[in-house]
């Protein structure tokens, strides 16, 4: 049982280390940010160079920052008993990312299936099922390099346990009718007081709608 366990955490280490190699000057997953701003007023102004003139005042931002992986030409999710597997690369859980944790900050706080998840910073998992995805929000505080004699932060999902979750709500999921190579996380149908969080890769989406509290 050691020798497997050490060997497995062999190979992780050497698979991260692969992972984070640049090729040609760049990382091989790119850094991204999804955004939006809820809660405010577009004002109109005399002079603006902004689309449709004026400024958006008063508004509350939403960031989500995470790796982005291209697919180059790999089976992402697969199906039936291996569905997922390759994706968690032997994690308990999706980063839905790459690399460092994918993370949530939000400056309001945010109603999704009914629950409330106060204003703050979070880590962000999801929990593959096929067609079946769960959103899953967490305390876990993430590790910005790797470093196996951290326990208390993690690296992607590696060593995630459930029991500093905020919050686990049922994704919609959507079969997309092209493939998407990079990885993106999303804010979609946004209004002034909600919209929709959602990630895709290939052909998946997955995604939940949420309201902005005051």
């Amino acid at each position: 049982m050691t020798k497997r366990l050490i060997g497995a955490t062999a190979a992780v280490v050497t698979l991260l280390t692969l992972i984070t190699l640049a090729q040609n000057g760049r990382p091989m997953s790119p850094r991204g940010t999804a955004s939006a701003q809820v809660l405010g007023t577009w004002v109109k102004a005399e002079r603006s160079f902004a689309v449709g003139g004026g400024n958006y005042q008063g508004g509350k931002w939403i960031d989500i920052t995470y790796g982005r992986p291209l697919k180059r030409g790999r089976e992402i999710f697969g199906s039936g008993a291996d569905y997922g597997k390759a994706t968690l690369i032997g994690a308990p859980i999706w980063r839905a990312g790459a690399d460092v944790t994918t993370r949530l900050k939000t400056e309001v706080p945010l109603v999704i299936d009914g629950k409330t998840v106060p204003a703050g910073e979070y880590s962000l998992f999801v929990d593959l099922k096929e067609r079946n995805w769960t959103f899953v929000v967490s305390t876990w505080p993430a590790q910005e390099k790797y470093d196996p004699n951290n326990k208390q932060a993690l690296w992607g999902s590696y060593n995630y346990t459930p029991d500093k979750d905020v919050l686990r709500a049922p994704m919609r999921f959507e079969t997309l009718p092209h493939s998407r190579e990079q990885l993106t996380w999303e804010f979609l149908d946004v209004t002034s007081n909600g919209g929709a969080l959602a990630v895709s890769w290939d052909k998946s989406l997955g995604w939940v709608a949420f309201k902005a509290g005051s």
